[in-house]
């Protein structure tokens, strides 16, 4: 009988150990990807000019490319609000929003009377916060409730939810009567107010459209809220019917809505970005606020450099509001610059924007970050397009942007003191949690 005791004891204690090294290697999991290509062709990937490469990023991220999209690109806070309040105020069905960051101030106040008005005047109204990102009080969302608003909070964290505490909804979704469509990098704090040239104003891009991929990001919403609430939303006010768009039809060659959502394996997010890099010719531009960048990705910037192609990068500066995440990025500076990536860190304010534009005609603009949180574990939405007018105005807009930035010479950065270097290791190895 003892030994049956010590062996159930041994048993148990084997399989509570294998559970909590599962645990701590999903948690800790990053990116397969570390090539683009297959073995004896001249040329990695299509070249962005090559109809070939719509067809790989469509197959590869399971995003249809279409027409008939039209698109505005919004530069901070006083592009993108005055737009956006207008649109909300004169929904007539329905609104879906879903955002990370929500913070009580001016902006949330203003949201909260835009959303009560609509509510009481019949618009369908479906608001879902991540759980963790978001930190409005009680009293505001039972405001949202008693006007009609349907309110969700998006995996909240309990000891039943563990295993997806790790997985956010860093996601920006805003949809009016399913036919106009929002995303970026904003969210609901009085720092996204400005032109993001100044301490304190968060510097941001965001992006409004119609057209197809409007469906696509409501999509995205019907199924986090699924996950919220239970409900698989369908419908008329939601959902739309639509005419299938042609060539002719909007400003934009072709669009389509990336819904980045975490896996075990290789996620739409690593592929897209993969693509993206293996298929530059000419220019590489991305602006990312929290660039960490994992050990593929990085070569594909070095290996695009030694193509001969113009790789920068846009980054936060000092005024980053993570700067665990600045320092880690900073570890793999040295290897980037002697690659031939030039790297600018932007001074005015913190940097928030997630753009890239490449070759003048393929972009995107959107919530994902080149690091392992945005690779693998949050759901993401970014609007991908392939348009040369559209791409003109993305390099112009990055070339503004560097204005207001530091280029990061090998020289110059070598001889950052010790501190710096030891707080650049130290986070780099917690790089995949940050």
């Amino acid at each position: 009988m003892q030994i049956l005791t010590y062996a159930a004891l041994i048993l148990s204690g084997v399989i509570l150990a294998v559970a909590l090294l599962i645990g701590l290697l999903d948690v800790v999991r990053g990116t397969p990807v570390t090539s683009v290509g297959a073995p004896g062709e001249d040329t990695c990937c299509p070249a962005i000019a090559d109809p070939a490469f719509r067809e790989h990023v469509e197959l590869l991220t399971h995003v249809d490319l279409d027409p008939g999209h039209e698109v505005e690109l919004f530069i901070n806070g006083d592009e993108t609000y005055p737009r956006l309040w207008e649109d909300l105020r004169t929904a007539k069905t329905s609104i879906t929003m879903q955002l990370y960051y929500c913070n009580k101030g001016r902006m949330a106040d203003t949201l909260l009377e835009i959303l009560v008005e609509r509510a009481r005047a019949g618009v369908d109204i479906y608001f879902l916060h991540d759980a963790f990102g978001t930190s409005l009080p009680d009293e505001y969302f039972e405001t949202m409730r008693a006007a009609g608003v349907k309110v969700r909070p998006f995996r909240p964290i309990s000891l039943r939810s563990l295993q997806k505490a790790q997985h956010r909804a860093h996601i920006r979704v805003i949809v009016v009567d399913g036919i106009v469509g929002y995303t970026g990098g904003f969210g609901i704090d009085d720092k996204w107010y400005g032109t993001g040239r100044t301490e304190g104003q968060w510097r941001d891009t965001n992006v409004r459209f119609t057209g197809p991929a409007v469906r696509q990001l409501q999509a995205t919403f019907i199924v986090c809220w699924a996950e919220a609430s239970g409900n698989l939303l369908t419908g008329e006010r939601l959902l739309p019917g639509s005419t299938r768009p042609t060539p002719d039809d909007g400003n934009v060659v072709a669009a389509g809505l990336l819904h980045a959502s975490p896996t075990v394996g290789s996620t739409s997010a690593e592929r897209f970005f993969a693509l993206s890099a293996a298929a530059a010719r000419d220019r590489f531009y991305l602006s990312n606020s929290y660039f960490v960048p994992a050990r593929g990705f990085r070569t594909f910037l070095i290996d695009a450099a030694k193509r001969g192609v113009d790789v920068r990068i846009l980054t936060v500066s000092k005024k980053t509001d993570v700067k665990s995440t600045w320092y880690a990025g900073r570890a793999r500076y040295e290897l980037l610059l002697r690659g031939g990536v030039r790297i600018f860190e932007y001074q005015p304010a913190m940097m928030h924007a997630k753009t890239l534009v490449v070759d003048g005609t393929w972009s995107s603009v959107g919530s994902m970050n080149a690091d392992n949180r945005s690779m693998s574990f949050n759901e993401e939405s970014n609007l991908m397009m392939l348009d040369p007018t559209i791409g003109q105005k993305m390099e112009k807009m990055f070339i503004d942007d560097l204005g207001y930035s530091e280029e990061i010479l090998l020289e110059t950065f070598m001889q950052r003191g010790w501190r710096a270097k030891v707080a650049e290791s130290a986070c780099y190895l917690v790089r995949r949690l940050l």
